[in-house]
């Protein structure tokens, strides 16, 4: 039912920008948290970044300060603007969100297919 559909990825020198997408549709009634998590080859998923529906971010320390995350509320759309690109942010990036599909469902985490970013050196 409920959707997570990412575009933006793609192959970036070092020092580059990208701008990933990720944006939710089915049913929904409330969209609490939205975040942003990778995966390199042979390691475990990590936390990118989140963002609450007031705007509350977080970053994990690998990317604060290169990375910003931001959200169309109205959209349940969020967006990963990645800048300064190193070869070690390569991975599967993938795209979450904690909502709610009515006012009487609990909360649930949902995942996009991922979208590759590679970083050349």
């Amino acid at each position: 039912q409920v959707q997570l559909v990412e575009s933006g990825g793609g192959l970036v020198q070092a020092g580059g920008s990208l701008r990933v997408s990720c944006a939710a549709s089915g049913r929904i009634f409330s969209i609490n948290v939205m975040g942003w998590y990778r995966q390199a080859p042979g390691k475990q998923r990590e936390l990118v970044a989140t963002i609450t529906s007031g705007g509350n971010t977080n970053y994990a320390d690998a990317v604060k300060g290169r990375f910003t995350i931001s959200r169309d509320n109205a959209k349940n759309t969020v967006y990963l603007e990645m800048n300064s690109l190193k070869p070690e942010d390569t991975a599967v990036y993938y795209c979450n969100a904690e909502l709610r599909a009515s006012v009487i469902a609990n909360t649930k985490t949902y995942w996009g297919q991922g979208t590759q970013v590679t970083v050349s050196s």
